[in-house]
C-alpha cells in the first residue's frame, strides 16, 4: 500500500492493496464486529468505508505528533518486518526494536538505560581497548557487544520513554503492547 498523500487515502487504494481481506472466519474476534462488512468463503470481508476513515484519523493522529516533535518506537519483530521497521525508523528519525523485544524495555527504563550506557562504552573501547586485552577477554566483551547491538542498537540513543508506539502485528508484540499500556503510551497498530 503506497500512499502519497496522507490526506487522500482513497478506497480504490485500499481494495487493490487486498486491505479488505480479513481473518477466516472462526479465528474472528467478536470486537471486530463493527468493521465486518460480510462474510465470503469463510472469511470475513472488512468494511474499507470505516477502515479508511480510522487510518486517516490514525495518519492525522501521527502527523500532529510529529509536528509536536514527539518521539516514536517502531516495533516489529517478524522476519518479514525486520528490515522495513529499521529502514522506515531511521529515515522518520525514531527508534525501532526489530529483534526480540527486550522485556522491561519501558516498564524498566532506569535499569535499560544503564545497559545502553554500557553499548555505547562498549563501542568507544572496540577499536581502542579490546585489541589491547587478551584474547579471551576481548573475545567475551565481543560476544557482549554483540549482544547489545542486537537487542538495543535501535533505541540506543532514546534518552526517555517515547511518546508513542507504532508496532507491527500486535498478536506478535504482546509484551510490548503491555508494557505501553502500563505506561498509558498510545499504541498503532498494523495487523
Amino acid at each position: 500500500l503506497k500512499i502519497t498523500n496522507m490526506a487522500d487515502i482513497k478506497i480504490a487504494q485500499l481494495l487493490k492493496a487486498g486491505v479488505h481481506f480479513g481473518h477466516k472466519t472462526p479465528r474472528w474476534n467478536p470486537k471486530m464486529f463493527p468493521y465486518i462488512y460480510m462474510e465470503r468463503n469463510g472469511i470475513h470481508i472488512l468494511d474499507l468505508v470505516q477502515t479508511s476513515q480510522l487510518l486517516q484519523e490514525a495518519c492525522d493522529f501521527v502527523q500532529e505528533a510529529a509536528e509536536q516533535r514527539k518521539t516514536f518506537l517502531f516495533v516489529g519483530t517478524k522476519p518479514q518486518a525486520v528490515e522495513i521497521i529499521k529502514d522506515e525508523a531511521i529515515r522518520c528519525e525514531s527508534f525501532y526494536v526489530n529483534h526480540r523485544w527486550y522485556g522491561g524495555l519501558l516498564t524498566n527504563w532506569q535499569t535499560v538505560k544503564g545497559r545502553i550506557a554500557t553499548l555505547k562504552k562498549l563501542e568507544e573501547q572496540e577499536e581502542t581497548v579490546f585489541p589491547t586485552l587478551p584474547k579471551k577477554e576481548a573475545a567475551s566483551l565481543k560476544k557482549q557487544l554483540t549482544k547489545l547491538r542486537t537487542q538495543l542498537n535501535g533505541v540506543k540513543n532514546m534518552d526517555r520513554i517515547p511518546d508513542i508506539m507504532i508496532v507491527i502485528d500486535q498478536n506478535h508484540e504482546l509484551t510490548a503492547i503491555r508494557e505501553a499500556i502500563k505506561l498509558n503510551i498510545p499504541i498503532i497498530s498494523i495487523l
